[in-house]
């Protein structure tokens, strides 16, 4: 797989995650290596990741995930009135409904909290470890595992970092089910051309 190929097929994968084939902690640690090569602000690396593959751990956090979000998610799917949308939250719907059957969920952490952030605050404190979880991301597709980059947790985060035993002053940046892919064939997903998300010189000047 060429870099370009692996930027624009790694997809957002919810419905095509194997729920039955195992995934080797060899694999996870694999691209773990490789995700915190990711650029840190300051090269702190304050990001942690929470592995979980124990079953009962992996129910309780489906079941808060479920109380959390799932009938936002069948909200917006009915709601929906485009195609793309209507899928996205039938992918949602459909992850929320088996989460505990993942075989890996990762949850990315970054240390510290933001109180009363500022934006440029907040741009530094996430942007120190959402690299290293995309770089994660993409050595999941080179080895044929999927995921996708899901917060709905965090309508019940207190709930969760009890499960998990996350100390207070560790912020949870992202819920990550991992599972080998229903085959590899992914596309790229239908975007606006460049010129019209992309300005040259001045806001609004055409690319």
């Amino acid at each position: 797989m060429t870099p370009d190929e692996m930027l624009t097929t790694t997809r957002a994968v919810r419905k095509r995650l194997d729920l039955q084939r195992p995934v080797e902690p060899e694999v996870i640690e694999e691209c773990l290596r490789l995700a915190i090569q990711a650029p840190s602000g300051g090269n702190r690396q304050d990001w942690r990741f929470l592995v979980v593959t124990d079953p009962q751990v992996k129910a309780r956090l489906a079941e808060n995930y479920r109380a959390g979000a799932l009938d936002v998610f069948n909200a917006a799917r009915d709601g929906a009135t485009e195609e793309g949308s209507r899928k996205a939250y039938e992918g949602a719907v459909h992850l929320a409904e088996t989460l505990e059957q993942v075989p890996v969920i990762v949850i990315p952490c970054q240390l510290g909290t933001l109180p009363g952030f500022t934006n440029q605050a907040a741009a530094g404190f996430y942007g120190s470890v959402i690299p290293a979880v995309w770089s994660f991301m993409l050595a999941l597709r080179s080895r044929g595992l999927g995921s996708t980059y899901t917060t709905a947790h965090l309508r019940r985060e207190a709930e969760v970092a009890a499960i998990l035993g996350i100390p207070e002053g560790v912020t949870q940046i992202a819920m990550l089910p991992v599972a080998y892919t229903i085959g590899t064939d992914f596309k790229q997903a239908d975007r606006m051309p460049v010129s019209g998300v992309a300005f040259r010189d001045r806001w609004g000047s055409p690319w």
